[in-house]
């Protein structure tokens, strides 16, 4: 286990137990979503890949298995949803209607380790690079040229 300078944020069971329900469609459309290969992800990558520049793709040995690696750079690239990383999250957590005692907690958990698994990759000397997922779809050439920009600087 890594010593981390905050106490981890406790997240409780989802289930009828701890007092949580979701309905049978709400259950079939959470299932559906993916953790890795998504939309954006995918659209990075490729325009990535046809730039000619090679990486790695959900490293599991990496603190937080980032979505893309450029080891040769020392690069790390995420592409975070939303919802699930908390953006917007003072307003966003207000509005949440139902379960709020599980998702609260469960987001500021995220956040949390995001936080955690950034400082622990700057100490490894890792130039880490976050990106919402909204934020690749609005203004990709801005998420790519952010990119290009640190790989060719890279001494």
């Amino acid at each position: 286990m890594k010593a981390y300078s905050e106490n981890s944020i406790i997240v409780p069971r989802f289930n009828e137990e701890n007092g949580f329900y979701t309905t049978k469609k709400r259950a079939a459309i959470m299932s559906k979503i993916k953790s890795q290969d998504t939309k954006p992800e995918l659209k990075l990558r490729k325009s990535l890949w046809n730039l000619g520049y090679r990486y790695r793709k959900n490293v599991k040995k990496i603190p937080g298995k980032p979505d893309i690696v450029f080891t040769k750079y020392k690069l790390i690239i995420f592409i975070d949803g939303e919802f699930w990383h908390g953006y917007n999250w003072n307003e966003k957590k207000l509005t949440l209607k139902t379960n709020r005692n599980f998702w609260i907690p469960k987001i500021e958990r995220n956040m949390q380790r995001d936080r955690i698994n950034n400082e622990l990759l700057a100490k490894d000397g890792w130039m880490v690079m976050r990106f919402w997922e909204k934020e690749v779809n609005k203004d990709f050439e801005t998420c790519i040229k952010r990119i290009v920009n640190y790989i060719q600087n890279y001494e």
